[in-house]
Parts: C-alpha cells; sequence; structure tokens
C-alpha cells in the first residue's frame, strides 16, 4: 500500500483518476469551471486574437497532450542560460529563458522567423513540457511539509541534501524544473507569455526579439491580451485536473510483482528523494482538503551531478533539479528534463549527484530484482 494511505483512508478515487480528467468530487460549479478552462486549454489562438508575434505552439494542449489533454510533451523549449562564478543570468533582457522558435505571418513578413540564441549563453538544453496531471493537489501541500523533509546541510549524513526552491521574491516554489514557481497561477501565466506570447495583466508588455523591441504594427491587438478572467479559466482546468491513476494489477502474481517492486525501490533509496505520498493541508475546495498525495516526490532541489547538468535558474545551479514526480510515468514517451531517457532504466543510469548510492544499487541488483523494480515503476 502507498505510504500514508492506511492511516488516511483509500480516497485514491476521489484524487486519482484517467488521464485529462477531473478532480473525483468537485462542487457542480468547480466541474463547470474546469470544463470551461479545458475549452481555452485546448482551443487554438490566432495572431488576431494576440497570438505572438514570437511563440512557440498556439494551443496550450500542443505542448500538453500525452496521453490526454493536460499531459506531458516532447522537448520543444528552447532554453540558454549563463552561468559564471556561481552566479545565474537568465539572460531575460537577451531573450534567453526561453528562446522562441516561431513567429506571426506580421513578423515573418519583416524577416524574422524566431529568436536566436544569446551569443553569451554557456549553456542551453530543450526541455520537455511537464504533465499537468493533479497540481492543484501538489499546490495544496503546506510549504511546512517541503520544508520538514528538506535538509540542505545533510544534518542525517545520508549523502542528500535536498532543499526548498524559492522564487525571486523567496516564497517555497514547487513548480518548474528549478523550484522557481509558488503557484499554478504563476505557472499558467508564465506559460501563456513565453510559449503563446500573450500579455496579462501581471505583465501586460509583449516579449522582446533577443532584446530589441518589436515594431507595435506586427501584433496589432490592445494589451493586455487575455485578462484575468481568462487566466482564472486557465488556472482552474490545471488545479483540477486528477493525478494519474495507477495501472490496475487483476492477477495475485501482477500484485506481487509490484508490492516487490516498490520495497526495492525503497531498499535502494529512490525513495528518499522520490516520496511516495505527501499530503494537503486545509483548503477551501473539498476536492483538495486534506488529501493524500502519491506523486513520488519531495518537490525539492536536489544536486544530479554533471551528466544532467545544463541550464541553471535563479536560485538553483546547472545540475540542481527538483526531483521529478513520477506518477503518471508509465504514460511518457521520453523520460528526464530533455527527454534524453527512453525507459526508467535508462533514466537511473543517468543520475548522479545525491542519487548516486541509488544508482549504484540498481545496477548491483540481480535480474530478477531489477524486472521487479522496473515493473513497479511501469505501474505508476
Amino acid at each position: 500500500m502507498l505510504w500514508g494511505l492506511a492511516c488516511r483512508g483509500d480516497t485514491s478515487d476521489t484524487v486519482m483518476g484517467e488521464p485529462g480528467t477531473a478532480l473525483g468530487n468537485l462542487a457542480e460549479s468547480e466541474r463547470g469551471r474546469f470544463l470551461f478552462g479545458k475549452a481555452l486549454f485546448d482551443r487554438l489562438t490566432t495572431p488576431e486574437e494576440g497570438l505572438g508575434p514570437l511563440f512557440n505552439e498556439a494551443r496550450c494542449v500542443s505542448c500538453h497532450d500525452i496521453p490526454a489533454s493536460g499531459g506531458s510533451g516532447p522537448p520543444l523549449v528552447r532554453k540558454a542560460t549563463s552561468f559564471a562564478n556561481g552566479v545565474c543570468d537568465l539572460l531575460e533582457d537577451l531573450g534567453g529563458d526561453n528562446v522562441q522558435r516561431r513567429a506571426t505571418p506580421l513578423l515573418q513578413a519583416m524577416g524574422i522567423e524566431a529568436e536566436q540564441i544569446p551569443r553569451t549563453a554557456t549553456d542551453t538544453v530543450s526541455v520537455t513540457a511537464p504533465s499537468l496531471f493533479g497540481l492543484g493537489l501538489v499546490e495544496a501541500i503546506p510549504d511546512e511539509t517541503l520544508l520538514r523533509y528538506a535538509d540542505p546541510d545533510d544534518v542525517d549524513g545520508n549523502g542528500i541534501s535536498g532543499r526548498v526552491g524559492r522564487t525571486v521574491a523567496g516564497r517555497v516554489g514547487r513548480f518548474g524544473r528549478k523550484g522557481e514557481i509558488a503557484t499554478i497561477r504563476d505557472f499558467v501565466d508564465t506559460a501563456l507569455r513565453f510559449e503563446l506570447g500573450l500579455t496579462t495583466v501581471a505583465h501586460p508588455v509583449e516579449e522582446t526579439l533577443n532584446g530589441i523591441a518589436l515594431d507595435p504594427m506586427t501584433d496589432p491587438m490592445p494589451d493586455p491580451e487575455i485578462d484575468d478572467r481568462g487566466l482564472n479559466a486557465l488556472t482552474d482546468y490545471s488545479r483540477f485536473l486528477a493525478a494519474p491513476s495507477r495501472e490496475t494489477q487483476r492477477t495475485a502474481a501482477g500484485r506481487d510483482s509490484v508490492t516487490s517492486g516498490d520495497r526495492i525501490f525503497r531498499d535502494i533509496g529512490c525513495a528518499d528523494c522520490h516520496t511516495p505520498v505527501l499530503a494537503t493541508g486545509s483548503h477551501e475546495v473539498s476536492a483538495l482538503h486534506e488529501q493524500p498525495v502519491p506523486l513520488y516526490s519531495d518537490l525539492l532541489l536536489h544536486d544530479m551531478g554533471p551528466e544532467l547538468a545544463d541550464v541553471c535558474g535563479e536560485q538553483a545551479s546547472p545540475s540542481e533539479y527538483r526531483t521529478a514526480r513520477l506518477w503518471g510515468l508509465r504514460f511518457r514517451l521520453t523520460l528526464l528534463h530533455d527527454g534524453r531517457a527512453a525507459t526508467p532504466a535508462e533514466a537511473i543510469m543517468s543520475h548522479g549527484g545525491e542519487a548516486s548510492t541509488a544508482r549504484t544499487r540498481f545496477q548491483g541488483l540481480n535480474p530478477t530484482d531489477r524486472a521487479y523494480l522496473l515493473r513497479f515503476l511501469d505501474s505508476l
């Protein structure tokens, strides 16, 4: 049984569901907000409605559609940063943190097809779109829980020193590969601006072309191009998505295999970072109130070693990443932040830094135990 569910009661039927479905116990009005937000999420945005003039995709679902609306996507987003003397520069004034790869017809008519990677960048990477399933549950985990799991100075001496990600303003972060975003609303606002090129109430000024302001005639739609009603609807959709359900084991042999793999997962140290279950706190939305969150992540930043290092974050080094959520793992076509791994085994072998011990233990497993572990991961 998943950690934490035994003492809380099994409520997985309310927080987990088929990919793309809503939380199971939403109020009627909340379900209506979810459906309205989904319609916007799946809808094509046109240049006449404010798309671009620099953008990556014209629909939210274009990046988040595996295996359903709200899911993950291929490595389409290009990032470039500079890291020198322990200091990260996102190169935002030069278009670096998100190098937009498409342009609207009006901008193309001026001979501009896309942004370029800033010359001062020290690292670049194409990153996958993260799955949005269960984000409302993740957001509802109290900050105090993450702070309690954090051990930045490795006081317990186990070689793992996870630390809480922070926003620029110092808030506890839990979204973004570098743990730099605190809320779903901020996550959605950022995606609208960078991926679709839509200005928002909080950010009403168009992005530049590698730091150069664009001719206003290339985007005649008045700013902000999406109002708070639209932003709230997309936030509601992301907040009310159910967590992906586990694979159903229909035979005793299948259940035994997964149970054995779960035990090995913990025994070799994977669960030291991929915490099986956290819990939400008090919440005004009943569906998010004091619920188990079987996400398989501590949501902390960990140093993953030089092999996975590339771009930095304002509060994170190139080799630091927020622990990936493993729920819904079986639906993903590629793994790791840049999609380099095709299988869980390949992903594990790419782990370094604080995960080196777990990787070494994985290498040392006998064939039967390794098969059990991989079978367990395939059930998530």
